[in-house]
Formats: C-alpha cells, sequence, structure tokens
C-alpha cells in the first residue's frame, strides 16, 4: 500500500477555571515584585479556549484520520473534566507547586493528552489501533491573549505568546510620483483626499525562555508597556500619512504598515519577536513573520 500523506486535524473545547498568581512560601512584596499586577492571593477566572491539533495518514477505509468523537472522548476527560469548574492552583495536582500560566498549562495539557514521543493513540471500531501525532496546542485565555506550543516535529518548533492589541488611524494611498489621475486608477476610492480610517487589530507574538519562579515565558505587562508606548499610543487617532515620520516617503499601505511596526517593536523588545500580524479590516490581514525578515 502505498504511503497516505497526512492530513491535520483540529478539535476544539472549552473549560472554565480559577487561578492565581501567588507563591505561599513568598512575602506580599515578593510576590509583587515576582509576578507584578497579577499577584494576588485570591483567584480570577477565565473561559478558556483549547485547540488541539493532531496528524495522521487518513484510513483507506474509514476515510478519517481518528475517529473525532475518541479524540474528543480523550481531551474531554484528560483535560476538561479535571480543570472545568475548578481552581487550578489547589485541585489540579501538577499546580500544587507550579504556577499555573498559559505556558504552564500547556505542557501540563501536552502531557495529559500524549506520551514522551507526543503521539496519541486509539482503538478503532474495526479491530486494532491508530497512531497519530500531537502537532500544536493553542490555549486562549482572553480574546487578547493566547499562547502555542508546536512540537519539535514541527519545522517552526516552539512556545510562543500572542497579545492583540487595537488602535484607530487614518491614512491616504497616495504616490507622490504618479499624477492624481494616476493615483486614483491604482488606489480607487482608498486615495481619498481627505483619507480614511481603519480600526486595526494588532497581533505581537514573542518567544522566550521559560521562567521557572514566573512560569513566563515573557513579562506580559512589559510588552504591553513596550507595545503601547512603542505602536499604539504612536498611532492611535493619527493620520500616518502626517504624523508619522517613517511614512514620509513611504506610502501607508497595510504592508508597510506592517514592515514598520515590526522593525520598531523587534529593535525595542527586550524578548524574541516572532511575528507581527495586523488586521486593517475583518477580511484584510497582514503578517511580518521574523524567518521571513
Amino acid at each position: 500500500m502505498p504511503c497516505l500523506p497526512k492530513v491535520n486535524l483540529t478539535r476544539r473545547v472549552t473549560f472554565s477555571s480559577g487561578h492565581r498568581y501567588w507563591s505561599e512560601g513568598l512575602s506580599e512584596q515578593e510576590n509583587k515584585l515576582l509576578f507584578g499586577s497579577s499577584a494576588s492571593a485570591f483567584n480570577h477566572g477565565h473561559n478558556y479556549i483549547l485547540d488541539v491539533t493532531v496528524a495522521g495518514a487518513t484510513n483507506p477505509i474509514t476515510g478519517m484520520v481518528v475517529n473525532i468523537k475518541k479524540l474528543d472522548d480523550l481531551i474531554r476527560a484528560s483535560v476538561v473534566k479535571p480543570f472545568d469548574l475548578k481552581s487550578l492552583n489547589d485541585e489540579v495536582p501538577e499546580f500544587a507547586l507550579n504556577v499555573p500560566t498559559l505556558e504552564n498549562l500547556l505542557e501540563v495539557i501536552r502531557q495529559r493528552l500524549a506520551d514522551g514521543n507526543n503521539t496519541l493513540s486509539f482503538t478503532t471500531e474495526l479491530g486494532g489501533t491508530t497512531t497519530v501525532d500531537l502537532i500544536a496546542l493553542r490555549l486562549e485565555e482572553m480574546p487578547t491573549l493566547w499562547a502555542t506550543w508546536k512540537s519539535p516535529k514541527m519545522p517552526d518548533q516552539t512556545l510562543t505568546l500572542t497579545r492583540s492589541f487595537e488602535f484607530a488611524a487614518a491614512h491616504r494611498l497616495h504616490l507622490k510620483g504618479l499624477s492624481d489621475e494616476e493615483n486614483l486608477r491604482l488606489f480607487g476610492k482608498c486615495n481619498n483626499p481627505t483619507g480614511h480610517g481603519h480600526n486595526y487589530i494588532l497581533e505581537v507574538t514573542v518567544t522566550g525562555d521559560l521562567n521557572k519562579e514566573t512560569g513566563m515565558i515573557v513579562d506580559l505587562a512589559q510588552l504591553d508597556k513596550i507595545v503601547n508606548r512603542e505602536i499604539v499610543d504612536r498611532y492611535d487617532h493619527h493620520f500616518l500619512n502626517s504624523d508619522l515620520s517613517e511614512f514620509k516617503n513611504l506610502p501607508t499601505t497595510t504592508e508597510y504598515v506592517t514592515l514598520e511596526i515590526f522593525k520598531r517593536l523587534k529593535s525595542s523588545l527586550p524578548f524574541t519577536l516572532t511575528s507581527v500580524k495586523l488586521y486593517e479590516t475583518a477580511r484584510n490581514a497582514f503578517e511580518v513573520r521574523s524567518d521571513d525578515f
């Protein structure tokens, strides 16, 4: 039988949990130094969204990579049931000593779902077993914050954290070297002489080494501070063509805006910048990745 290509399958589940960033062995001041504004001896909760992605060859008889009901049963038994409506610090054994950050949660979920080789095995309805690779996990804590783990079997494997920001700005697509008629033909209504605006959504993805004390790969408060200072506060409610020096000689296409944001953040962030993705509208998004830059 010929070797069949692998197909990726993603299953999404949700669960609600409470957690706290607090070490009982530290003083209040020490906890605040370690966890910053997140430090609290009391729980706060999140509605988590978990995407589990597996890969495997399609069974030539059933036409499935794996029975999705079996995959769903595994995720619900291993993660949803023990986590949902629980205090992670107090009711999940793995977090008795480890802070239940997104980063640590992903590792615990990975260990609960797969073996040491990141594989999952299932019995089939036709007898025997089928094995799939766990290749990615994405865990969303809030619509503005999520983390992703990718298997070492993936070419871009890493643990990343993504933070989402918003700003409103106006621009006009116009090239000084072209006539008004040529600009109008090229850019259409985006060449409106008085400009037009967008509510931009900016996704900043970073990575770094896991800090065992905090359970985080980056200082989230520091990330927020830098992105707000360097991008959001500079761009928000500005006319890009005239208010920002970087666009003095550049067209304000979202491609160029994304590139300029990436360059500015890359030189400002003390962590590794993985990618910048900018949504101009719900239907238009532009991304710059560090491995392509």
